[in-house]
């Protein structure tokens, strides 16, 4: 029988529900063994006080839990004062088929913890938790508004009122002076159409074809409720955003270094901090954090053929703010950013062209942040000049010489 070592000789599994907990202590035994002892708590405040108790009882000095939903959280947040205490990826851990109760999930993650054949998840301490939960909200709130926004349109296409084809922003100062003037009755398409404001009063002929159509008291109703929902989160993203700007305060410098990146702003600068913090410690290089965030491609290899691997799910919040960082970053003009994205975009396609602009910006975060260095953009023709003029120039003669043509080159002045 193979004997595993043991790293951990005092440790503690939890099983977190929403009502209760089991939790399975492995101490030393006599004559050498192991000894194992479960309980089980509510998950109330003070239950958890009479767990920390027990644990401390038990000299327990690492504890371990499963990442189930948001109920670790109060556990985790109460414990980690006093103890180490892991929170662990659920897909690392499975236990074996048909032996799948609470009380032996709590001994498993015990015995896991107990011979070290699990990492722990990265959980960033106190104010970087708070700042999550601010940024996390505000996406979420700014995920609602579109949703709002593209009903709203759904309600205009219904009318038959065509504004988001002449408008970029059917909610710009034009667009809403427009349709509040449909809520409260005007019908008449030349009136409408007036409302346009500054160079959209070229397209005033155009706008009343665009508002000739069948909008009527219903439509407006749903206009009205729907507008209200939209006024409400926009003041309610200023509101959490002036509460970021006061949360992030302390790392503001590591915001503006990062809003120097193409494509960051201050918005993404403060979801990038809020995700992965500003000690990076718990990230040795670059290509860990890469990996944790999920913009990296999986290893798949097998009998020694390297297949496609898929990238991990990964932080979704991070990763929707560098894909949203990338998509601004390429538009930025003579930029190694704009120059990667069209070097891989014919290739591999414009999805993984984005992913890995993200994957960049997320490398030069990491560096920037660890060395406390400001962005240095690389420039467009990094591509062609990183590799030996020589070999690139014979390289493209010998191409050319391939399609016909006969070179002959002459020094740039």
């Amino acid at each position: 029988m193979i004997r595993v070592e043991c790293l951990v000789e005092r440790c503690a599994g939890l099983d977190i529900g929403k009502a209760d907990l089991k939790a399975c202590v492995r101490v030393p035994g006599p004559r050498g063994g192991r000894r194992a002892q479960t309980k089980t708590f509510a998950t109330t405040t003070g239950a958890l006080l009479e767990l920390r108790g027990w644990l401390a009882e038990q000299r327990v000095t690492v504890v371990a839990m499963e990442a189930t939903g948001d109920y670790w959280k109060p556990v985790y947040y109460l414990l980690e004062d006093e103890f180490e205490v892991q929170l662990l990826n659920a897909a690392h851990m499975r236990n074996v088929p048909g032996r799948k109760t609470d009380v032996s999930d709590a001994a498993w993650i015990a015995q896991l913890v107990e011979h070290g054949l699990v990492r722990p998840s990265f959980v960033p301490p106190p104010r970087i938790r708070r700042l999550r939960d601010l940024t996390r909200y505000r996406s979420a709130l700014i995920g609602e508004r579109t949703r709002e926004k593209q009903r709203l349109e759904k309600v205009l296409e219904d009318a038959g009122i065509k504004l988001s084809v002449f408008i970029s922003d059917v909610f710009g100062v034009s667009g809403r002076a427009m349709l509040a003037a449909l809520i409260a009755g005007q019908r008449d398409p030349r009136v409408l159409a007036e409302y346009a404001r500054a160079r959209m009063r070229r397209k005033i002929p155009a706008l009343v074809e665009a508002l000739t159509g069948r909008f009527d008291q219903h439509h407006g109703f749903l206009c009205r409720t729907m507008l209200a929902h939209i006024d409400s989160l926009t003041a309610a993203v200023a509101e959490l955003t002036g509460q970021i700007e006061t949360e992030i305060k302390p790392f503001q410098a590591v915001a503006d270094r990062l809003d120097t990146i193409p494509g960051v702003n201050q918005r993404v600068a403060q979801t990038i901090i809020a995700e992965i913090g500003v000690e990076m410690d718990r990230f040795p290089t670059a290509a860990h954090l890469a990996s944790w965030a999920g913009v990296c491609p999986g290893n798949n290899e097998s009998a020694g053929k390297h297949h496609s691997g898929r990238c991990r799910k990964g932080d979704s919040w991070l990763r929707a703010a560098l894909g949203e960082a990338a998509a601004a970053g390429i538009g930025t003009r003579n930029s190694y950013l704009q120059a990667q994205y069209r070097r891989l975009a014919g290739r591999r396609g414009k999805k993984r062209a984005l992913l890995a602009v993200g994957h960049t910006i997320l490398v030069a975060a990491w560096h920037m942040i660890s060395n406390e260095v400001d962005y240095q953009d690389l420039g467009p023709a990094h591509f062609v000049t990183r590799i030996d003029p020589v070999r690139q120039t014979r390289r493209l003669v010998q191409q050319l010489n391939q399609l016909g043509f006969q070179v002959q080159l002459n020094p740039a002045g």
